[in-house]
């Protein structure tokens, strides 16, 4: 019995902080988790340069809602959640993504929660657990799953690496670099075709 593990940002969909990033002008926020690998460093930064923007939740959720899916997502997570149960593992946030999954079909997602005040300052957020996708992949494992996992950042290799097949999808070249041993697609069909050679 299988699950099939994917990243969201990168992966099916734009980064959401690199759109809110050219949307606000704001060109420090273009950092992500293929360059900083630790997350909670890399949201207290993020928090700090929206608080001394004066930004909140609501300027982020206008940026949302007008990113679509990545050409071809919808469709590769169509004919994946037709083949093998599948779960979407993000270290995103409920306050962004809702907008995300109806454009994708309302696909099953675990992700974290933004601490927003009563003006829509975000003072902090609650992961999930910690390490939360490889924590998910255990969980899963222990349930008598195997996992196949795809992504494309640094927080994506400990699902990828603790499944029984991982992939790299539309990585940078320099995770692909650090990474030699694991298999690196570009197109969604060459990654479905490789969810399904280890599925039979």
């Amino acid at each position: 019995m299988y699950v099939a593990c994917l990243d969201l940002e990168g992966v099916l969909v734009p980064e959401i902080w690199i759109a809110f990033a050219e949307a606000s002008g704001i060109p420090e926020l273009t950092r992500t988790t293929r360059d900083e690998p630790d997350y909670g460093k890399l949201m207290d930064w993020r928090l700090n340069v929206l608080r001394e923007h004066g930004l909140g939740l609501a300027e982020i959720q206008r940026t949302i809602a007008t990113i679509d899916p990545l050409p071809g997502a919808r469709e590769f997570l169509d004919e994946l959640r037709a083949t093998t149960q599948t779960i979407i593992i993000s270290d995103t946030f409920t306050q962004f993504a809702k907008p995300l999954m109806e454009k994708l079909g309302w696909p099953t997602l675990f992700c974290n929660e933004l601490e927003v005040a009563e003006d829509g300052a975000i003072i902090g957020f609650r992961m999930r657990c910690p390490e939360s996708k490889l924590t998910t992949v255990r969980a899963l494992q222990s349930c008598g799953f195997d996992t196949i996992a795809a992504g494309d950042s640094h927080n994506d290799l400990g699902m990828i690496r603790a499944s029984k097949a991982g992939f790299l999808f539309r990585s940078p070249d320099s995770i692909k670099a650090e990474n030699p041993d694991l298999s690196a697609f570009e197109s969604y069909d060459d990654l479905l075709a490789a969810i399904k050679r280890e599925l039979a």
